[in-house]
């Protein structure tokens, strides 16, 4: 078979594009590879057959992260690629949210979307990438579709905003924006920021759409050089007539109810009588209908239902000003927010806008708890992390639970980046953060409210955060020209609107974005009014919880652990793990503590007791301290000479204890002063240039100072013996006693440590 290999080039913000064609997959409906740097992904789209009794558009889009990309093997027992990463799962639903609203209405056909990591460079990023080979695979396909789009990242490093910064330079960026869309307009924004303000963000947004231009005109001409023709969808259309029957039945129903119940709950059960009653007229009038082909499917009906009050929502917003709650465009629903509400965890906050509630538990844990991540990122751990859970009974609703689901992973992840920028360092707080949301009820918006409550759960946990983060989300209703930008909405808002754009910052700026459309996109002035409304909702939800947790708890909670942290020499590493680990295991066991040293030499300690955190540490210090001239230290003798007496006094460091400096007066013999396993106390009096230490007992018993101790050094003198220096100080016993010829006993005991330590 010969292969129609096509290769074009592209610019995204003065980066190359290469897009090929013709290489790979040559059944799939489209597939391309696009490279930037040595980043490269390959992407195939197909159709299939429509799926029966569906109401929904099967659309699915799977990222799949291979570690050969990376030149790596993966983790885990069997050595492979097994369920999608967190970062993979976020990535395809970039991907999705951005291709889905351009395919048609209604359209019922199953659409796989399937891209894959051939190389990586840890250089360039993935998911944008991952747009344009989507997007250029479908412009190519015979799969009808309304594209194409194509996304870029922003970055605002060193006050400058840049088009696709690399790993590299993102580093230091206080900004991560990622925005997908057409030629006319933004149709994905996905955000995490370092309080960056409302003008900045959308020179950002419009940034990104005006980098796009150049490949999104590339992909038109692909399209027009080597796309199959169409196929027809097959498409789920409503008939007009039966439209048109329902709706002379139940709309002015409809819309007297929602004129009269304000409430949801007080309006459900009148809605669900005036749905009932419809389906039983339609059903009374299939039973007196003879021919089976002119009988209408019941599931129509309820379509037609739904859109029939989709209609009547609709047009109370946009043309009488009323949302479905009576509130205006901007009004916010009732506030309330808690602290403190669970016993022994570390810390907890609960935030409520109106039925909307959710619960947040924090976790302080050590190092050793924060997690591995094993994919193509440079990351490879992260001691940040929320996760958020959407039970059944938070709707009212039952179903199976069977792990979080690719919605939840998402609402966690923005959760997570909204708080990201203002979790203290490493250095400043060195604990692993787990927070966990909790939705109790949902109508609107419980990742944002996920991310009021984990500012209120850290805030109680006593963690010092940066400033208090509150989100907000907003809705759109598009009817021709006419617009309406809603804040704060609701679940039926979510439902019937256009629009969901969720804004999360603190009193500064913004730290979070996430917008999702059904329509094909958002004009600029649209998003500069829902970010001006988003702002004023912030204030006032920060000013709520403010009110509740104005600052952080002084004190941590008695149930987290309690950890210290110092820094040490890389180069003594090795001495506090011991050879196979046994200084380190040793420890944990003695004081019921977890010791953790990264690879630059930081060392943490964490346990239960305060206390037994305190003497490990004063351990580990001991282990790598470094001689200094004119310290006084408790010392083991190790070897005796002839002319001195070898002391360990720091672990694995010794010293020689001349003759001449083992006492006070005149030493005839070593030997008869001290033996080996004697502990005396020493000053260090000289280090030589080749690290070589020299120590004195006698400046110990005559209380030099430091210059003293270096005068003498460097004169070659004792400073003169004195004779008959009494019982109390001579051969310098810590008994005071005077030496007898009994080594045992008194003059080696093991309190003698604790009379250092003090003396130090």
């Amino acid at each position: 078979m010969t292969l129609d290999i096509r290769e074009y080039r592209g610019m995204v913000g003065g980066k190359e594009v290469i897009i090929e064609t013709g290489r790979f997959a040559q059944q799939a409906g489209g597939a391309v590879t696009v490279r930037m740097g040595d980043t490269m992904l390959f992407c195939s789209t197909t159709m299939g057959s429509p799926r029966a009794h569906l109401d929904f558009f099967p659309l699915s889009v799977d990222y799949e992260e291979k570690m050969y990309a990376g030149g790596r093997v993966p983790g885990g027992f069997f050595r492979r690629e097994g369920r999608p990463s967190e970062g993979a799962i976020l990535i395809s639903r970039v991907i999705d949210r951005t291709l889905r609203p351009l395919f048609p209405k209604n359209m019922r056909n199953e659409v796989q979307v399937i891209l894959m990591s051939l190389s990586h460079d840890k250089e360039h990023h993935v998911d944008m990438l991952g747009v344009i080979a989507a997007s250029t695979a479908l412009t190519i396909s015979d799969i009808p579709w309304n594209g194409p789009v194509a996304g870029a990242r922003i970055g605002l490093v060193d006050g400058e905003l840049r088009v696709n910064p690399t790993y590299s330079e993102m580093a230091n960026s206080k900004l991560d924006l990622r925005v997908s869309g057409t030629a006319e307009a933004i149709n994905m924004v996905e955000c995490n920021a370092d309080q960056v303000d409302e003008d900045t963000m959308l020179e950002a947004l419009f940034m990104a759409h005006d980098a796009v231009q150049d490949i999104l005109a590339l992909q038109g001409k692909i399209r027009e050089e080597i796309g199959k023709a169409k196929n027809e969808p097959s498409t789920d259309d409503l008939d007009e007539a039966l439209l048109a029957e329902v709706g002379a039945k139940v709309e002015g129903q409809i819309r007297d109810v929602m004129v009269s119940h304000a409430d949801r709950n007080a309006r459900r059960e009148p809605l669900q009588q005036i749905q009932a009653g419809l389906l039983e007229a339609f059903e009374q009038k299939n039973e007196t209908t003879e021919d089976e082909a002119a009988k209408i499917d019941l599931k129509h009906v309820e379509r037609a239902y739904d859109q029939v009050m989709k209609k009547v929502v609709r047009g109370r917003i946009i043309n009488d000003g009323i949302r479905p709650d009576g509130r205006d465009y901007s009004t916010i629903r009732h506030l309330a927010a808690d602290v403190g509400l669970v016993p022994r965890v570390h810390g907890s906050g609960m935030f409520i806008r109106g039925e909307t509630q959710v619960l947040t538990i924090a976790t302080l844990g050590t190092p050793r708890d924060s997690q591995f991540l094993d994919g193509l990122s440079p990351e490879d751990d992260k001691r940040y992390m929320h996760h958020y859970n959407f039970p059944p009974y938070s709707t009212g609703e039952t179903y199976p639970m069977r792990g979080p689901r690719r919605r939840e992973v998402g609402h966690g992840a923005l959760a997570e980046k909204a708080l990201l920028s203002m979790i203290p360092s490493e250095e400043a707080f060195p604990y692993v953060l787990r927070l966990v949301s909790e939705v109790m009820s949902s109508n609107g918006s419980t990742s944002m409210a996920s991310v009021c409550g984990s500012t209120l759960a850290l805030l109680d946990a006593g963690v010092p955060i940066k400033n208090p983060v509150g989100g907000i989300a907003m809705g759109l209703i598009k009817e021709g020209e006419q617009v309406a930008v809603l804040t704060d909405i609701q679940g039926m808002e979510d439902h019937l609107g256009d629009m969901d754009f969720k804004v999360a910052g603190t009193v500064d700026g913004i730290t979070a974005l996430q917008m999702d459309i059904k329509i094909a996109g958002v004009t600029r002035e649209i998003m500069r009014q829902a970010l001006a409304q988003a702002k004023d909702a912030r204030l006032q939800i920060l000013d709520v919880m403010m009110q509740t947790m104005p600052q952080t708890r002084d004190t941590l909670s008695d149930f987290a652990p309690r950890m210290e942290s110092f820094k040490i020499s890389v180069d003594k590493i090795g001495a506090v793990i011991g050879p196979g680990g046994k200084n380190v295991r040793a420890l944990q066991d003695e004081h019921q503590v977890k010791v953790d040293i990264q690879e630059d030499g930081l060392v943490y300690v964490a346990g239960e007791s305060g206390a037994e955190v305190d003497r490990a540490l004063e351990k580990i210090k001991a282990m790598v301290e470094e001689p200094e001239v004119g310290h006084i230290y408790t010392g083991t003798v190790k070897r005796v000479e002839s002319y001195g007496a070898f002391v360990e006094f720091l672990p694995g460091t010794e010293g020689m204890v001349h003759v001449s400096q083992l006492a006070d007066y005149h030493v005839k013999s070593v030997e008869e002063e001290v033996s080996v396993g004697d502990e005396i106390m020493v000053m260090v009096i000289n280090i030589d240039g080749t690290g070589r230490v020299r120590l004195s007992r006698q400046a110990v018993l005559e209380g030099w100072d430091v210059e003293e101790a270096k005068r003498r050094d460097a004169a070659g003198s004792r400073g003169g013996p004195r004779r008959g220096g009494g019982g109390d100080r001579r051969g310098g016993r810590r008994d005071g006693s005077r030496r007898d010829g009994n080594r045992g006993g008194d003059r080696r005991g093991g309190d003698r440590r604790g009379s250092d330590r003090d003396r130090r």
